[in-house]
């Protein structure tokens, strides 16, 4: 039975390849995302935009908490609305 449903599966191989690779490369983004020395440096690059005046305050705070979020969300936790089905 095993070869028989090998022949009937084989049609859905590049869609499993396709699939696996997706998942992949989502992997790899939500490394980058919360690598804390990315954050860091977009933290840096956060506090020099607000020194030169090209952010207000409340857009400040805002870009930071959004940053801080990604520091302490860790990256197993889905975020809100979206339900991991694997």
């Amino acid at each position: 039975m095993g070869l028989l449903s090998s022949l009937f599966t084989l049609p859905l191989a590049p869609v499993r390849g396709v699939i696996w690779l997706g998942e992949v490369i989502q992997d790899q983004v939500e490394q980058q995302l919360h690598d804390p020395a990315d954050i860091r440096r977009e933290l840096d690059e956060l506090e020099a935009a607000a020194a030169a005046g090209r952010l207000s305050e409340a857009e400040h705070r805002a870009a930071q908490q959004q940053l801080l979020n990604r520091l302490i969300r860790p990256p197993d936790d889905p975020p809100a609305g979206r339900s991991d089905s694997r």
